[in-house]
């Protein structure tokens, strides 16, 4: 059972002490830089039996304090929450958060007339590894990655409408399926604050409809925001094709200059919701139009139809087991890719694979040029934005990878 005394502090009332892990000597490096993961195989020793999302303290082979974080029976063991000796009490994560806002604030996302959805907590870029907030219009939508995060998902929420203040109409808890799946403990999709059904956010002027219940994520892939914003820029007059099209954020982009642009996404409540969001833009414009297919099967047989694709697939690794397999399938997409755009042509192409790093995702594509013997350019590098901070002791939260290539 746990309770919250009257500093604040989380309490479990079966373990007032925390458990004792030390580490291998020479595994205490990573931590020493700051590096937030704690792996199973680091481990020499554990006093206690830590229940998932206990938090525990974390020690080198003499005895030397390193961190203290939430425990979890799977690789990566131990999410590192501080690098000092302290207790996290809600004061803790109080702090934490107000900072997040703050950077937020002085990086001119918050309070922007024409951005009312971004990411207002990004995991170890915010030094809450496990936890994920995304806000829309109104509506903080909520995802926890750990169970430790889990066990205070109340409390988080009262931390949010405390430091947001009439900004805040829900909060909104949607880890039923991020909790992770070897845990006993089960998320339940639900609200922890206020009420609300869909929303229609701006980004970039650009209107949207949110369905956080029904859609992929927290309902929208708000780190493409600036690079949609990019994609604009080269779609004057072009025939745009925009695969795995989702929502049609990248779609409602292309639409202000193109002269034709094509949804494709294999589901079809995506497709619906893409059509419904360049209608809130646009309104009935028969230059789009789109199609539920399979996106391999809609590539064989486009030769020379586009001159812009974009390539936006969800994430084709998770772990490191599959990464082999994951690149072989970035080279085959961009190989159609390259193969039927017109001579001339631009393609946006993505991974948002974690484990698939910059220098994997720039050969796979490398890869796919060679094998298509046309001449490649790179125009453009591509990230995410500053709402999905890079923790730079933790290169691993720069997930979001992309390229600008101009295929003659």
């Amino acid at each position: 059972m746990k309770i919250i005394n009257k500093t604040g502090e989380f309490i479990n009332q079966n373990k007032v002490e925390r458990v004792k892990i030390v580490l291998k000597s020479g595994k205490e490096v990573s931590l020493k830089r700051f590096h937030p993961w704690v792996f199973s195989g680091a481990i020499k020793k554990m006093y206690g039996n830590p229940s998932e999302g206990d938090l525990v303290d974390v020690y080198d082979n003499k005895d030397a304090f390193l961190a203290t974080g939430h425990y979890a029976p799977s690789s990566i063991t131990v999410r590192v929450l501080s690098f000092e000796q302290v207790t996290p009490d809600i004061n803790f994560f109080r702090e934490k958060i107000k900072r997040a806002i703050a950077y937020r604030k002085s990086i001119g996302i918050i309070d922007n007339p024409m951005i009312n959805v971004y990411r207002l907590i990004h995991g170890e870029g915010d030094g809450l590894p496990g936890l994920i907030i995304d806000y829309y219009n109104g509506v903080a939508v909520i995802q926890m990655h750990s169970v430790g995060f889990y066990r205070i998902r109340k409390e988080i929420a009262q931390i949010l409408v405390e430091l947001l203040g009439d900004k805040l109409v829900a909060v909104y808890d949607k880890s039923e399926g991020t909790i992770p799946h070897m845990s006993e403990t089960t998320g339940t999709n639900e609200f922890l604050y206020g009420t609300s059904g869909p929303v229609i956010v701006t980004e970039n002027g650009y209107k949207f409809k949110i369905d956080w219940t029904t859609g992929q994520k927290t309902g929208f892939f708000i780190d493409q925001r600036e690079n949609r914003k990019l994609l604009e820029k080269y779609t004057d007059g072009k025939s745009v094709l925009n695969m795995f099209g989702y929502t049609g954020g990248f779609s409602v982009y292309a639409m202000k200059n193109a002269t034709l642009v094509h949804t494709v996404d294999s589901s079809f409540p995506a497709i619906e919701l893409a059509n419904e969001n360049i209608t809130l833009n646009y309104g009935e414009d028969s230059r789009h139009e789109s199609f539920q297919v399979d996106a391999f099967d809609y590539l064989n047989h486009i030769k020379n139809q586009y001159d812009l694709i974009i390539l936006d697939p969800p994430a084709f690794a998770k772990h490191n087991n599959v990464l082999a397999n994951a690149l072989q399938g970035y080279k085959r997409l961009n190989i159609k890719a390259i193969e039927q755009i017109r001579p001339g042509g631009i393609i946006f192409t993505f991974s948002c694979s974690q484990v698939v790093t910059k220098e994997n995702f720039r050969k796979s594509v490398f890869a796919a040029a060679a094998n298509t013997g046309r001449s490649v350019r790179i125009l453009h590098q591509m990230t995410q934005p500053p709402d999905h901070p890079v923790n730079i002791y933790h290169p691993e939260s720069e997930y979001l990878k992309g390229l600008v290539i101009y295929v003659e």
